[in-house]
């Protein structure tokens, strides 16, 4: 048990130095404390991002703690994206990517009812740079604008479940959310010598809790119908920084006078979020599965109030459905028999709202819609795997002005499962 606390202590450390590094490309990322990331393994993901109503015992499933309590097997797992994004409007196109680790997390079981897991993953994450011009009637540019932002916040979580009787498992979740926000608004008019830069920084830090709950019951030998909730409570997260205006040069960026200097605060208000789901299968077969959650709107406070009349925060809702398919778990002929093979597909309206005619009043919903598949590659033991996980699909619309995200990911996610505590034999 030492060796292997040793190697994962060594693998957190670059982690939470890698997460620190993470980049996103993403125009929606301008709102609030950034583009949320769901908080889904590999395997979740690869089908549609279902996960409440499952509870397998030999991987973690971070859609509901709830399921902790079917760990039979100390496991841990680590997992990176690649996020490649081809960026649409009326006028053009252009491509962005980046890679980041998606999370690290370690479930060990406590007896034969119970489970915790622990663990750090990405929660929010920035990156933009946006330009913006104002025409006359002769189309000459009267003044300029470039919008840029970087970074976003993590969370570390500790989430315990517990089976108190058979085919009924309670689970609870804490969370501490952190991470640093940069943004800044650089405007220059036609005939004014210097610009302005309006820069915000923002230490962003709170806590959350997540409650669930999951049933199961055998319909008949092999054969399962599992349900699941998963209550995402109400919670605030705080924000603390400072605001700046200067005067620039707008050509060379070159800071001339310091105008404002003060300290802000502000508030993310993040409602109650509510995830139901259930699936049907045999563990060792497939498995069919459907989620729904949904959440009433963001708010804002202080200094993350959206000061651009043409964004906007509503309420959202996604449905996915998705599920896995084994041939046969114990081949001995066949290694690829013995593979999991996942595909699902979800529909989303995220709960952001953009006025891309300027308006303040033509507000257009931003959905998504992806498709999803991905393999899990048996290693050593068997119920270790490498997961394999692949999403095409696309975020928001050209109509209105708005920006149409057609996005490729790639995830790799490493699950190992072992027995850590055995009774140690005398000869």
């Amino acid at each position: 048990m030492i060796k292997n606390s040793s190697v994962l202590i060594i693998i957190l450390l670059i982690c939470v130095s890698s997460f620190a590094q993470k980049t996103n490309s993403s125009p929606y990322s301008v709102l609030g404390i950034g583009d949320g990331i769901e908080s889904k393994t590999v395997e979740e993901m690869s089908m549609g991002g279902t996960g409440t109503a499952s509870n397998e015992t030999y991987r973690l499933n971070f859609s509901n703690p709830a399921s902790y309590s079917s760990l039979s097997l100390t496991t841990y797992t680590i997992a990176g994206e690649n996020r490649g994004y081809t960026l649409k409007d009326a006028n053009g196109s252009a491509k962005a990517s980046n890679a980041n680790l998606a999370y690290l997390a370690l479930g060990i079981p406590m007896g034969t009812q119970g489970g915790f897991v622990f663990g750090i993953q990405p929660n929010t994450s920035v990156g933009y740079s946006l330009s913006n011009t104002i025409l006359n009637s002769d189309d000459e540019v009267v003044e300029a604008s470039i919008y840029e932002g970087s970074g976003g916040t993590n969370r570390i979580f500790l989430g315990v479940g517990y089976e108190p009787f058979k085919g009924f498992s309670i689970g609870l979740e804490g969370e501490y959310v952190f991470g640093t926000i940069e943004k800044s608004i650089t405007n220059q008019a036609l005939d004014v010598q210097l610009g302005t830069k309006y820069t915000t920084d923002s230490d962003i830090k709170g806590h959350a809790l997540k409650v669930g709950f999951l049933y199961y019951k055998e319909l008949k030998e092999n054969l399962f119908l599992n349900l699941g909730a998963n209550l995402g409570l109400e919670n605030t997260l705080n924000s603390e920084g400072n605001e700046y205006l200067y005067s620039v040069s707008f050509d060379t960026g070159t800071t001339r006078d310091t105008i404002l200097n003060e300290a802000s605060k502000g508030t993310y208000k993040r409602p109650l979020k509510t995830s139901l789901g259930a699936s049907i299968g045999n563990p060792s077969k497939w498995s069919a599965n459907i989620d729904y959650s949904f959440q009433e709107a963001i708010e804002l406070g202080g200094n993350l109030i959206n000061r651009n009349p043409k964004l906007n925060y509503r309420s959202a809702t996604k449905l996915s459905v998705g599920g896995f398919y084994i041939p046969k778990y114990n081949s001995i002929s066949s290694y690829w028999d013995r593979v999991v093979y996942r595909a699902g597909v979800k529909m989303e309206t995220t709960g952001l709202m953009i006025d891309g005619t300027g308006s303040g009043t033509n507000f257009t919903d931003v959905d998504d819609f992806g498709i999803s598949f991905g393999v899990g590659l048996p290693m050593g033991n068997q119920v270790s795997k490498l997961n394999l996980g692949f999403e095409i699909g696309k975020r928001g619309t050209t109509d209105n002005g708005l920006i149409q995200e057609n996005y490729f990911n790639f995830r790799l996610g490493l699950s190992l499962s072992n027995k850590w505590f055995r009774k140690r034999e005398i000869n």
